[in-house]
């Protein structure tokens, strides 16, 4: 059975704010066809994001808008299985086929990380992010490129195979499977965020306990203060362009200084969390309300 890997970057913290999007498809184990391109995102340019992947606003100013993209998209994935490491590029897609009032993907999604966390267990807990997974299987890649991050996840589920035995229907029953077990545990550790340390900062549509509770049913752990070891801010909902400059609050700028630095923390909208989280993430807990599922 053949599959796809996709990965996007993006220009912003909005999830839909995609500046490039990478395609890979495997059959039989073997790289069958790239493509890659750059996208305007029709949206600002944040120098954070601009620092990991290198893409700046004038580079995309004459690519294609997404919208233009979705027709080509479909066609590549073909109904077949579409692989993402973490749920991230999967929100992002279908934040931006909302944005663009497009129908969205319809495809099964298989997540690498989730394959990765059953397949070795070293990472069953923490460390199952793309770069360092890769050089546990002796994979070399440029992190931050859309095609490349998408190689690099086909890679993790072909060595995963390997490890295994267990082919590609193996692995789409296995992710819906327990790691551990029954563990009682305050950040659920079946989620597929599970080992993710989050913040949230601004003000929030709904509760802060609430919220907080929603993040724990992904697996995450949830903290007051961002720090070297946060993995995720959460940026309360307001207008996009707003969070540039000095409106940004404190626990925003903090962790933008420890991107710089070099640490690997990722920073969502409250829609892109609520998205998140409706589309999977809090495996085993009924704390979600069914009206998220409309909310990267």
């Amino acid at each position: 059975m053949g599959f796809v890997a996709l990965d996007v970057e993006t220009a912003n913290a909005d999830c839909s704010s995609i500046c490039q999007i990478g395609i890979a498809g495997f059959e039989n184990g073997c790289l069958a066809e790239e493509w890659s391109t750059l996208v305007n995102p029709q949206d600002y340019f944040d120098p954070v994001n601009v620092s990991i992947h290198g893409i700046t606003e004038d580079e995309v100013e004459m690519s294609p808008v997404f919208s233009d993209l979705i027709e080509g998209i479909r066609s590549r994935l073909k109904g077949r299985p579409t692989l993402c490491h973490t749920p991230f590029d999967r929100v992002a897609v279908s934040q931006a086929c909302s944005k663009y009032s497009l129908q969205g993907l319809e495809c099964t999604w298989l997540d690498s990380a989730r394959v990765a966390r059953r397949a070795w267990p070293q990472f069953a807990r923490r460390g199952y992010g793309l770069q360092h997974v890769c050089e546990a299987i002796g994979y070399e890649f440029r992190h931050h490129d859309a095609l490349e991050d998408a190689k690099a996840a086909a890679h993790v589920l072909l060595a995963a195979m390997n490890e295994t035995g267990l082919d590609l229907a193996g692995w789409l029953k296995r992710v819906e499977q327990p790691i551990f077990g029954a563990i009682a545990h305050d950040a659920n550790p079946e989620g597929p965020l599970y080992g993710e340390l989050l913040v949230f900062t601004g003000a929030l549509n709904i509760p802060r306990a609430e919220a907080a509770a929603l993040a724990a049913g992904t697996g995450c752990t949830v903290a007051e203060g961002v720090t070297k070891h946060t993995t995720i801010l959460v940026v309360g909902n307001q207008d996009a362009r707003k969070l540039a400059g000095h409106e940004k609050s404190s626990k925003h700028r903090k962790a933008e200084d420890l991107i710089r630095k070099g640490a690997a923390i990722r920073i969502l909208t409250e829609r892109d969390f609520e998205k998140l989280v409706a589309l999977g993430g809090a495996t085993g807990s009924s704390s979600i309300p069914h009206q998220q599922e409309a909310a990267r």
